[in-house]
């Protein structure tokens, strides 16, 4: 029984409300994911128009190379939730590609507790440095001289939509276990 078959038949709302919940983050994150990938064009671009700046016309840009790792940056913030949705992350995989989908779950269940106390933290030390640098009007060192005010903020909030899919794991680990998918 899916969550589409239980909605239909009447199963729990709080079932009901999970199902939607894990719909919308991970409509979310494939929105995010999808949007991340494309910063490839953008970094791409930059460092092209960074070359011929550079060797063509003999007029450096100080700021493409920098801009670029900003982008990049923010391509593996955003590019998170997409991987960890789509269960693409580094794992040790020596003994757990032997067990069952439920003996799957059940450690799954187990780390990715693990994963929410360490996106947690992450988040605490995210909000913080994001503060100072709002507070400071921090700015990277450079010719450039650039804000990271933008790059902070997306960080937070790419946290947090790992919190939300690592939750959205959460309830499907649990729906695996009961017999149910999500």
């Amino acid at each position: 029984m899916n969550a589409d078959d239980a909605m239909k038949s009447g199963g729990s709302g709080a079932w009901r409300l999970i199902a939607r919940y894990v719909r919308a983050v991970d409509a979310v994150s494939d929105y995010v994911g999808y949007l991340a990938a494309s910063l490839i064009f953008l970094m791409g671009a930059v460092l092209i128009f960074d070359a011929i700046t550079r060797n063509l016309i003999k007029m450096p840009v100080h700021w493409a190379v920098e801009l670029t790792q900003f982008v990049l940056a923010a391509y593996y913030f955003m590019g998170g939730p997409f991987t960890l949705k789509n269960n693409e992350h580094v794992r040790m995989d020596l003994w757990y590609s032997t067990l069952s989908e439920r003996g799957k779950a059940k450690v799954d269940l187990v780390t990715v507790w693990c994963l929410i106390f360490y996106l947690g933290v992450l988040l605490i030390g995210s909000i913080s440095s994001l503060q100072y640098a709002i507070a400071t009007n921090e700015k990277r060192f450079s010719i450039w001289n650039p804000s990271v005010i933008p790059i902070k903020a997306l960080l937070t909030v790419c946290l947090v939509l790992m919190l939300m899919q690592a939750f959205a794991l959460v309830f499907k680990h649990i729906a695996t276990l009961r017999g149910e998918t999500l």
